[in-house]
């Protein structure tokens, strides 16, 4: 896996690049400014991208907007977006093209260097990784009387889950419950929300999820 990162933390991206190296990982190149990625992405097109969201002149979007724009060059290129904090405003857009590929860590849990690089290899994949924070802030900032209301408990808990990014199998692991449960709330969730049938599976499925919660989070 050939791996770009786009950070303008010295020490953080040095670190990255490290940490990546060790897990046998290559650092195709690292960039501490959104222009030069850009400019390196146009000619080449890595395996994946590690993002930060704020990034020079502003320390406002430039990361995202890189991060997007990177995707329209390479359709479905795969982005792990860093952030300190959660911007869910962020999270939204990246995910709105619909095509997958996408992560959303804060950067805290780069220290869990097991789920770090698991989260990079789901997203290189085509799947999701988003941060159990930023999945909690969509859900919490939905608008007043919104169908989220009408799930239990336990399907709240697997709606997270499954926007997290986690298969049916990882789930039921998690919750220790059996594989036939979860299906069964996955299909009531899916039912109570109106999104169309599961049966795709796949990312497909999580994307259903997190463009719902989208709506109205801002």
């Amino acid at each position: 896996m050939r791996v770009v990162i786009a950070e303008d933390d010295a020490l953080l991206r040095e670190g990255l690049a490290l940490l990546l190296k060790t897990a046998g990982i290559e650092v195709a190149a690292t960039f501490d400014n959104a222009e030069a990625f850009l400019a390196f992405v146009e000619g080449d097109r890595p395996d994946a991208v590690v993002m930060d969201v704020r990034m020079p002149p502003t320390h406002r979007d430039e990361g995202l907007r890189a991060a997007v724009r990177a995707r329209e060059i390479h359709p479905g290129l795969p982005v792990l977006v860093l952030s300190a904090h959660v911007e869910t405003s962020y999270a939204v857009e990246l995910l709105a093209d619909g095509v997958g590929a996408v992560g959303y860590l804060l950067k805290e849990r780069v220290g869990k260097v097991e789920r770090f690089l698991d989260a990079l290899e789901r997203v290189a994949k085509g799947g999701t990784a988003m941060d159990p924070e930023v999945i909690g802030q969509l859900m919490s900032r939905r608008s007043a009387k919104d169908p989220l209301d009408a799930l239990t408990a336990r399907e709240r808990e697997v709606l997270a889950l499954m926007a997290e990014g986690y298969n049916n199998g990882t789930i039921a692991e998690l919750l220790v419950v059996s594989d036939g449960a979860v299906l069964k709330h996955i299909r009531n969730i899916f039912a109570k929300l109106g999104l169309p049938s599961d049966e795709g599976g796949g990312h497909r499925r999580v994307l259903a999820v997190l463009a719902y919660l989208g709506r109205d989070a801002g």
